[in-house]
């Protein structure tokens, strides 16, 4: 599904990411995890062939970016990120923001098929947001907005789904009602990579996670193996605990004798 070979990446001075190799194969569901600056949204963007790597191979769905057209491979990658959002048009009604998934328009400029429509309708219904498909995309909640961008980025049934921390700036309501809609998942035949920084938003869908440090992979494989204290200590710099319940894992930083955390 995804082979990232030998990447690196330097941007001025700064080496982004080195030495970076990276394999998704089917039937896997990934988190990449790591520190602000650790190189996570920059895999993303090489996923999507909206970056390149200073040196090494990207391979996504059985094509090497470099020797194909990207266009056509990101008809098959469904994308959700902020700045995505901010780019879609606040007064148009929430089915049609929905229904410019099936092209990957921002907006729609001539008349929408009755089934694209219809399409729409249909995912909005299913993350529970068919209630809201006249008003405007600006009435929205940020959690009901990031339900639409996933509804939109179903429109095209895509073999890839990936997310860049699709749950930041939620509260704990809204971030708990998106991810039941995202551990929903599991019942579509599709691939899905998701970044965050919160270890607690691994939702049973995902069976394995990549722990970006230092440019690095500092580990990566089944969750429960890479979600180890000593390799979360190790990259977080703390002293670092993992509870597992109702297959979810919750980090703990360790107090220190005195009471604070060290």
């Amino acid at each position: 599904m995804i082979h990232l070979q030998d990447i690196t990446f330097i941007r001025g001075e700064r080496t982004i990411l080195n030495g970076v190799n990276f394999h998704v194969q089917k039937g896997e569901q990934w988190v990449i995890l790591g520190r602000n600056g650790s190189g996570k949204t920059t895999l993303l963007e090489f996923m999507n062939g909206y970056e390149f790597p200073s040196s090494g191979t990207v391979d996504v769905l059985g094509n090497r970016y470099g020797q194909c057209d990207v266009r056509e491979v990101r008809k098959q990658i469904g994308y959700i990120s902020q700045s995505l959002i901010e780019k879609l048009t606040l007064r148009d009604p929430l089915w049609e923001v929905v229904a410019t998934g099936e092209y990957a328009f921002l907006r729609f400029y001539q008349e929408i098929p009755e089934e694209v429509k219809a399409k729409a309708l249909s995912l909005l219904d299913e993350v529970g947001l068919l209630h809201m498909a006249e008003q405007p995309l600006s009435t929205l909640s940020q959690g009901e907005r990031k339900k639409a961008m996933l509804a939109r980025a179903l429109m095209q049934d895509p073999k890839l789904l990936i997310m860049d921390e699709p749950c930041a700036g939620l509260d704990l309501y809204e971030r708990e009602k998106l991810l039941v809609d995202l551990d929903n998942l599991r019942k579509r035949d599709i691939t899905v990579i998701y970044v965050t920084h919160h270890i607690e938003e691994i939702m049973p869908l995902f069976t394995h996670v990549a722990l970006v440090s230092g440019g690095r992979i500092a580990a990566a494989g089944p969750k429960e193996e890479v979600l180890q204290p000593s390799t979360l200590s190790e990259a977080y710099e703390l002293p670092i605990e993992v509870e597992w319940q109702h297959g979810r894992p919750w980090i703990r930083v360790v107090p220190s004798e005195k009471g604070a955390t060290v």
